[in-house]
């Protein structure tokens, strides 16, 4: 228990600062490819660092996953009190993690979905509120969130389906990415449906609202 506790601990002073080479998330799409394909496929990611991501890509990610990212402390309990709430009223269960808890989901953890895994989803949750300032937690979420097949981080998807660099997204550019963030294996950016565009519109008036502080 004090290895894990230790290590888990000097994992995120470390890359507190440093670039990440991978996370946990694309590891386990390599363990999918020879378990379902038999065949490696090459990952397209390409950290940059928070000077060089356009401040509407912020805005957008904010304004489309987590709007009160700032007002928190890794959770966002009023959020997770009306899913409870919905769900109670016979409605679908809707997610309510905030980007920080999906950083920490990326980082360290799998996929699956049980208590376990949520719990320790809180522990590494808890570390990075404590040992990251909100920027580098944006700035991780933007470069390591899944945005196609193999397909990870802002500046790997803005190259490739706009060609430019994620220095140089412009509101619409980054409003379609956030918009295909709950599911970017489904909700395609480079083909986007008539939910996706009317999803990007929603996102691109909340982020009217959005003053992201940099």
């Amino acid at each position: 228990m004090w290895a894990f506790i230790a290590s888990s601990v000097g994992f995120c002073l470390l890359f507190r600062w440093l670039p990440l080479p991978t996370t946990a998330f694309m590891l386990n799409r390599h363990v999918e490819d020879f378990r379902y394909e038999t065949a490696f496929r090459s990952i397209d990611y390409r950290w940059v660092g928070a000077k060089k991501i356009s401040s509407a890509a912020y805005q957008a990610v904010i304004a489309s996953e987590d709007q009160r990212f700032f007002d928190h402390a890794g959770f966002d309990f009023l959020s997770i009190q009306a899913a409870v709430d919905n769900y109670f009223d016979g409605r679908r269960l809707r997610g309510a993690s905030t980007i920080s808890q999906q950083v920490a989901k990326n980082l360290f953890l799998s996929p699956s979905k049980s208590l376990i895994r949520k719990g320790f989803e809180v522990w590494f949750t808890v570390l990075l509120e404590m040992f990251w300032s909100k920027e580098r937690i944006l700035t991780v979420y933007l470069n390591v969130a899944e945005f196609g097949d193999h397909l990870f981080g802002i500046e790997a998807a803005s190259q490739r389906y706009f060609g430019v660099p994620a220095s140089k997204l412009s509101r619409a550019q980054a409003a379609l990415l956030a918009a295909t963030l709950p599911n970017p294996l489904r909700l395609k950016a480079a083909r986007p449906s008539s939910y996706v565009h009317a999803r990007q519109q929603w996102i691109l008036r909340q982020m009217r609202h959005i003053d992201y502080p940099r």
